[in-house]
């Protein structure tokens, strides 16, 4: 695509044109969607006027968009170093589930987690993400803090996925060393065990929405795009190096020996991933704080002399709206007016009016929505048993004979190579997302979604239908197509679609569509709650299936028909922008 030269500064523009007496308005016009008129003027200083001060006058410069006097600067082109730096955060949480998928059914059987509790540890993290991540989405769409409306909450949840990895990988160790009584030892251990999955799990699958918007509000739109590539890649390239690192044998090396166990050694490794991973994601790019553009405004100060300090000139995101250290007046009126609505939405903020701001979105929303409910469910339906499947059906093993006997043996071998498969997965969706920008070009973000749907479709088809072992791992690659896809085409939906709202309020300047409750923070945070609703769906209705069933091989033909079905649902309903 054809990039156009950047227009002069306004800054400067008004600094020259300052210096002559009289008001001057100059038009600076390019051709195309970048059009833009900038109008500088000289205002006279109250105070020097009344001779009290000897400064000159105060230069503001205001933007005079093509579509409305009020229209939205661009957030600065980000680098590609930004972009990488602010992806870690997708490596180092991709890391650490990957360990926690390869080690978390061990850490449960070792201390002696009754059956019946499973269902409950499984299905108490989703239900509680899903009930507050609107709530949560919500609330940072209006946070005011001096650091910014996102990384709050970024901080927070990195923070309790660190300690739901402390209480489930060493819970075990640390009721040992402090409890005699094997009898509550054993309680205090499943109680431990138990909230640190919960907590890792709800933090982990919690965070994803903040981290989305945090993109959305600090890059241009172009940049929301590759940004979106880069968090694919890295979430790919971390669940790889995670399932590695639970594959390796560790109790047999001089480091796990030295650590004491191999969940030492996971913890170690995992908490030393996730805190240099979210320590550089969180400065990688500054974050403006949502500050009152009027607040710190004297009452003696007319309403043609308003300075602002740079940290406080900032609306929604990371978008400049002042340029030179002062605000143009209408703009504070505006900022006054945005404060007011900002305030009211808060007062009146409860679940209630949170999940009519939901049912009440646009039906393109809740049409992506289904169709990401739909892609989950069909991706975590085969994931989450997939190692199980390797081990019963392609290599014949029986997980519930002797520990040594020989068809256990042979179980365990195939849930080995089950989580090379997942690895497979991982590094083929890193490969992908990389390859992903060049291919909408050609094919759209229409194609992308249809594309991913159906090799997921049919390669889960296949593996159902003709189990082998090189021929499922060789299929495990559109395992890593879809999870791509699910990473960066419905959040490019919605840039998109938040794309095509600014404008239509920058045509009706007047109108107020963040009024409704509706904010980026909010609309991130719905379709992460697809996920946690996906994974209570396969959680509830996977076992009874395969209870029914009698094989696991129903969890991927259920897989594979669920994402043939997402093929028609993503082509007949999903709104694509031109």
């Amino acid at each position: 695509m054809k990039e156009f030269e950047p227009l002069p500064q306004p800054d400067h523009l008004c600094w020259l044109l300052s210096q002559a007496p009289c008001q001057i308005q100059l038009g600076a016009q390019t051709r195309g969607p970048h059009r833009r008129w900038w109008a500088c003027r000289q205002v006279p200083n109250p105070v020097a006027m009344g001779g009290n001060s000897g400064q000159p006058g105060i230069h503001t410069c205001k933007s005079l968009a093509e579509d409305g006097p009020f229209g939205s600067v661009e957030p600065p082109k980000r680098s590609t170093g930004s972009l990488v730096l602010h992806s870690m955060a997708m490596f180092g949480r991709e890391f650490c589930y990957a360990v926690e998928a390869a080690y978390v059914t061990p850490v449960l059987l070792s201390v002696g987690l009754p059956k019946r509790l499973y269902s409950v540890v499984w299905l108490l993290s989703p239900i509680l993400g899903f009930l507050l991540q609107p709530v949560v989405g919500s609330a940072s769409d209006h946070c005011r803090a001096r650091w910014g409306r996102r990384r709050p909450y970024i901080l927070t949840l990195g923070i309790m996925m660190l300690l739901g990895m402390a209480l489930y990988l060493n819970g075990d160790t640390v009721t040992s060393a402090l409890i005699a009584d094997p009898r509550r030892k054993l309680i205090w251990a499943i109680a431990i065990t138990m909230i640190g999955v919960v907590l890792f799990d709800f933090a982990a699958d919690f965070i994803d929405g903040p981290i989305k918007a945090y993109l959305f509000d600090v890059c241009s739109h172009q940049d929301k795009e590759r940004g979106l590539h880069y968090h694919a890649l890295f979430t790919g390239l971390g669940g790889a190096l995670g399932y590695i690192l639970g594959a390796t044998d560790w109790a047999h090396l001089k480091l796990g020996r030295m650590l004491g166990t191999e969940f030492q050694v996971m913890f170690f490794f995992s908490a030393l991933v996730l805190t240099l991973s979210f320590i550089i994601h969180l400065c990688s790019i500054p974050e403006a704080p949502l500050r009152d553009v009027a607040k710190d405004i004297p009452p003696q100060q007319g309403p043609q002399d308003l300075p602002l300090s740079l940290d406080k000139m900032y609306e929604y995101g990371s978008i400049e709206k002042v340029k030179n250290g002062y605000i143009n007046p209408e703009m504070a009126l505006q900022g006054e007016k945005n404060k007011n609505a900002a305030e009211q939405t808060r007062r009146t903020m409860t679940l209630k009016s949170l999940l009519r701001a939901l049912v009440s979105m646009p039906p393109h929303y809740r049409y992506l929505c289904i169709s990401h409910l739909i892609g989950w469910t069909a991706f975590l339906s085969n994931m989450l048993f997939f190692t199980d499947f390797m081990g019963q059906i392609v290599y014949h093993g029986d997980p519930y004979s002797a520990h040594n006997s020989t068809e256990f043996l042979i179980y365990q071998r195939g849930v080995e190579v089950g989580c090379w498969g997942l690895c497979i997965n991982s590094m083929f969706s890193s490969l992908y997302s990389y390859f992903q920008k060049f291919l909408v070009s050609y094919v759209g973000l229409k194609g992308l979604y249809f594309t991913g749907y159906l090799l997921f479709g049919l390669g889960t088809g296949f593996i159902g239908l003709f189990p082998n072992v090189y021929s499922t791992l060789v299929l495990c690659a559109s395992f890593g197509v879809m999870s791509s896809t699910l990473y960066t085409v419905p959040f490019n939906l919605i840039a998109e679609y938040h794309r095509e709202e600014q404008k239509q309020r920058q045509q009706a300047p007047g109108g107020d569509l963040d009024s409704r409750g509706r904010g980026q923070g909010l609309d991130c945070a719905a379709l992460t709650c697809m996920v946690q609703l996906a994974q209570i769906l396969v959680g509830g209705g996977l076992g009874f299936l395969v209870n029914i069933a009698g094989s696991v091989v129903v969890v991927v033909i259920t897989a594979s028909a669920v994402a043939l079905i997402g093929c028609c649902f993503v082509v007949l309903f999903v709104r694509y922008v031109d």
